[in-house]
C-alpha cells in the first residue's frame, strides 16, 4: 500500500488542535421547488482558503471519498443521483502519491426528491478535506422539512439549516459476553469515557514507528492472478481447438508467411485491447470508491456467491452459458465485409463471444476477486494478464507453426478441465457467502461448516479425477493417466489436511479464505488466541481492573490480511502466550453491520456525526483517535487510553510481532 495512511497519521496533530477553533469546511443546505411534487436539495460547501475537499470519486489508497447518505425519508423519494455542479480540480498529490480530484473555495451538489404532503429529508454526509499541512474528516447532518402543497413560487430557494443534536458520549453497552457486561458497569463516568476517545496521534508518532505497511494484493499479484486465469481459459473446450484453426487461417489467407505472422500478432493485440477495455469499463461503472467499499457489502457478496454457483453448474454440464448467437454472427459478417486491421479486430471480438461459455466464469471470478481489493486499476490489470495468456499462443504458433503438431488433440480431457474448474468455482463461491455472513452476523457459515464443505468439495474432486464420478459430456475413464492420478492425489491430500481444522487447527494454507477461528464452535486446539473483548470500553475497563496493557486489533470480516495474521502469527507459541496472558486483547471489527441499539451522535472535529452500526463506531474510534483506517492495525495502550508504543500493521513474521509486543509491555511497566 502506498504511504498515504502513514502521511495522514503524521499530519493529523495539526488538525485536532485547529479543528477545535475553526472548521475549514462549512456546509449549507437549501431546497428549491422544481414543480408541485419535486424539490431539489442543494448542498453547498464553503471551503476556507488553502483547504480543499475531495470528490466523490477517489482512488484506492487515496483520501476518503465524499459520500451523501439519505437514510430517513418521510413522504419523499430520491429521484436520480447526486449531481456535482462544481468543477473539480486535478493534481498529483505528493501525500497520497497519486492523482486526486478536489474542490476549492466552494462546492455545490444537488439531489432531487419526489415529495408529497408534509415531507422530511434526513441524512448525513462524510468525506475528507486537506490543506498543505494536515487532513481532517468532513461530516455533517442533513435535515430538511417542508410541505409540498404550500411551497410558494417555482425556483424560490428556502435556506434550511441542518438539524443537529449536542454531542453525546459514545455508547458503552457491551456487545456480547457477560464478562463485558460486568466490566462495562465500571464505565459510568462520561468524562472518563470521553478520554478514551481523545486523539493520540501525536503520542503514537512520538514512539519509533513499528508500522509495517499493509500492501494488500499488489497489482503484480493481480496481474499474475489474471495470467493464471488466462492459462486456464486457454485449455478449455471453447478456446483450445480454435488455436490451430486461427493460426492456419492467417498463414494461408495471405500466402505470405511474413504478412500472416503480422496478422496473427495484430490478432493477439486485439484480444488484449478488448479484455483491458472490459476491465476499464468495469472500473468506470463501479467507480473507485465502490471498488473499495464492495468487499463487505452483503448484497454484492451474495450476488457473486450465486453467480459462481451458476458458473460451477455450467462447468459441470447442467447447462451452457452462451451469448446470443446473433452477436457472434454479426461479428463474423463484419470480419468478412471489412479488410485490414479492422477485419482482424472483428475476428478477435468473435473469439471473445464464442468462447464466453468457458471464459465467462473465469473472468467473472477474476473480476470479483480484484474488485474486492479496492485497487483502481485492478480490473484492467487483471484483464491484461488474462488477455496476454490467452493471446500469446495465437501469435507464437504463427512464428513456429510446426509446434502445432505437438499440441495435444482436442478430446474428452478438455471437458474434464471444465469440470475441475467447476469444483474450484464452487469452493471459491463459499468465500463470498462467508464474508456476507460474518459482516451481518447470520452465523450460517461458521468456520467448521465452511471447512466441512471444502473437505467434501475437494474429496469429490479427487473421486472425479479417478473416474469414480461422471458428469454429462464426460468420456468414460478406462484408465487413469499419471496426470489425473497426481491431481487426484493432491486433491485428497488437501482434503485430509483440512480435517484437523474441524477441531480448531489453524490451517494456515486456507486462512485467507476461511472464516476466523473465533467462529469455531467446537475447538480442541489449546494454542488458540481468542480476543478477550470485542468492545473497546469494556476491554479498557477490564484492563484497568487487571492492571494490564491493552492490545487493540482493528480488523475486518472481509480483511484477508487479518486472517493471515491470525493464522500465521497469533498461532506462534510465544505470541499466543503474550496475547493470552500478558495483555488484554480487544478485536474491533470496522465492518460489523450490526445496528447499534440507538444511533450515537458524536462531535468529530467540531462537526456532528451519527454512528449507526457497530462498525461505524469502531471505524470512528480508529480514525478519530489513531488517525488510521487500514486493517489490520495494532496499537498498545495504557489504562488511560494512551499509546505505549508505535502502531503495527501486516507482517507475517512472528518474531517482529513478538518484539513489538515486548517493547510495548516494557514501556507500559516503566510508565507504571
Amino acid at each position: 500500500m502506498k504511504k498515504s495512511l502513514l502521511s495522514i497519521c503524521l499530519m493529523m496533530l495539526t488538525v485536532f488542535i485547529s479543528a477545535q477553533i475553526n472548521t475549514p469546511i462549512k456546509w449549507n443546505f437549501e431546497q428549491k421547488k422544481i414543480n408541485e411534487s419535486t424539490v431539489e436539495v442543494q448542498m453547498t460547501a464553503t471551503i476556507d482558503q488553502g483547504w480543499h475537499l475531495y470528490t466523490m470519486d477517489v482512488l484506492n489508497d487515496g483520501p476518503i471519498p465524499l459520500e451523501f447518505v439519505f437514510d430517513e425519508l418521510k413522504n419523499a423519494t430520491k429521484k436520480g443521483s447526486i449531481v456535482a455542479k462544481s468543477t473539480a480540480h486535478k493534481m498529483y498529490d505528493q501525500m497520497f502519491e497519486l492523482e486526486v480530484q478536489f474542490y476549492e473555495n466552494k462546492a455545490i451538489f444537488t439531489q432531487q426528491f419526489t415529495v408529497s404532503g408534509e415531507y422530511q429529508i434526513k441524512g448525513y454526509l462524510r468525506g475528507q478535506g486537506c490543506n498543505d499541512q494536515a487532513c481532517m474528516p468532513v461530516n455533517a447532518e442533513i435535515m430538511l422539512t417542508g410541505t409540498a402543497k404550500n411551497t410558494t413560487k417555482d425556483n424560490q430557494t428556502t435556506p434550511v439549516v441542518a438539524e443537529t443534536t449536542p454531542p453525546q458520549p459514545v455508547d458503552t453497552t457491551p456487545i456480547n459476553t457477560a464478562q463485558e457486561q460486568t466490566a462495562a458497569e465500571t464505565i459510568n463516568n462520561t468524562d472518563n469515557n470521553a478520554n478514551l476517545y481523545t486523539p493520540v496521534i501525536d503520542k503514537l508518532q512520538a514512539y519509533a514507528d513499528g508500522t509495517t505497511e499493509s500492501n494488500g494484493e499488489s497489482l503484480w499479484m493481480i496481474f499474475i492472478l489474471g495470467l493464471l486465469g488466462g492459462l486456464l481459459a486457454l485449455i478449455t473446450p471453447c478456446v483450445w481447438p480454435i488455436i490451430p484453426m486461427t493460426v492456419s487461417f492467417f498463414l494461408k489467407r495471405s500466402g505470405d508467411k511474413r504478412k500472416g505472422r503480422r496478422d496473427a500478432i495484430i490478432y493477439g493485440l486485439s484480444i488484449v485491447i478488448i479484455y483491458v477495455a472490459l476491465g476499464l469499463i468495469i472500473t468506470a461503472i463501479l467507480g473507485p470508491a465502490a471498488l473499495n467499499n464492495l468487499a463487505t457489502n452483503a448484497i454484492f457478496n451474495i450476488i457473486f456467491f450465486l453467480l459462481l454457483v451458476v458458473f460451477a453448474a455450467s462447468f459441470f454440464g447442467a447447462f451452457e452459458i452462451t451469448l446470443p448467437s446473433s452477436w457472434s454472427n454479426k461479428m463474423d459478417e463484419k470480419a468478412e465485409s471489412t479488410a485490414g486491421i479492422l477485419s482482424i479486430l472483428f475476428m478477435a471480438f468473435t473469439l471473445v463471444l464464442v468462447s464466453f461459455s468457458c471464459t465467462g466464469p473465469i473472468i467473472g471470478t477474476l473480476l470479483v476477486e480484484v474488485a474486492t481489493t479496492g485497487e483502481w486499476l485492478a480490473p484492467a490489470i487483471g484483464m491484461l494478464g488474462f488477455a496476454i495468456a490467452l493471446a500469446v499462443p495465437f501469435s507464437l504458433f504463427a512464428f513456429f507453426p510446426t509446434m502445432l503438431k505437438s499440441l495435444p488433440k482436442s478430446g474428452g480431457w478438455l471437458n474434464s478441465v471444465k469440470v475441475v474448474l467447476g469444483f474450484l468455482e464452487l469452493a471459491l463461491a463459499l468465500k463470498f457467502l462467508s464474508v456476507a455472513d460474518l459482516a451481518y452476523g447470520w452465523h450460517i457459515l461458521d468456520r467448521e461448516v465452511f471447512i466441512s464443505l471444502w473437505i467434501v468439495i475437494f474429496a469429490l474432486l479427487g473421486m472425479y479425477l479417478l473416474g469414480k464420478i461422471e458428469f454429462p459430456h464426460d468420456d468414460k475413464v478406462e484408465k487413469v493417466s499419471v496426470g489425473r492420478f497426481s491431481l487426484a492425489l493432491i486433491s485428497f491430500a488437501f482434503a485430509i489436511y483440512m480435517l484437523p481444522g474441524l477441531w480448531g487447527a489453524p490451517l494456515k494454507a486456507v486462512s485467507a479464505f476461511a472464516p476466523p477461528l473465533n467462529t469455531q464452535d467446537f475447538n480442541l486446539y489449546t494454542n488458540e488466541v481468542h480476543p478477550a473483548f470485542d468492545n473497546y470500553e469494556a476491554g479498557m475497563a477490564a484492563a484497568k481492573q487487571q492492571n494490564k496493557p491493552v492490545v487493540i486489533d482493528f480488523s475486518g470480516f472481509g480483511c484477508v490480511n487479518c486472517r493471515k495474521m491470525e493464522a500465521a502469527v497469533w498461532t506462534d507459541n510465544n505470541v499466543a502466550d503474550i496475547l493470552n496472558d500478558e495483555v488484554i486483547l480487544i478485536s474491533i471489527f470496522v465492518d460489523d453491520k450490526t445496528p447499534l441499539p440507538q444511533p450515537i451522535t458524536v462531535d468529530d472535529n467540531g462537526q456532528t456525526r451519527t454512528l449507526r452500526t457497530i462498525g461505524d463506531r469502531n471505524s470512528y474510534l480508529q480514525s478519530h483517535k489513531f488517525g488510521a483506517n487500514a486493517q489490520p492495525f495494532y496499537v498498545i495502550l495504557d489504562n488511560d487510553g494512551n499509546p505505549v508504543n508505535g502502531s503495527y500493521a501486516f507482517d507475517e513474521d512472528p518474531e517482529k510481532f513478538i518484539n513489538y509486543l515486548k517493547e510495548g509491555i516494557k514501556n507500559y511497566k516503566e510508565k507504571k
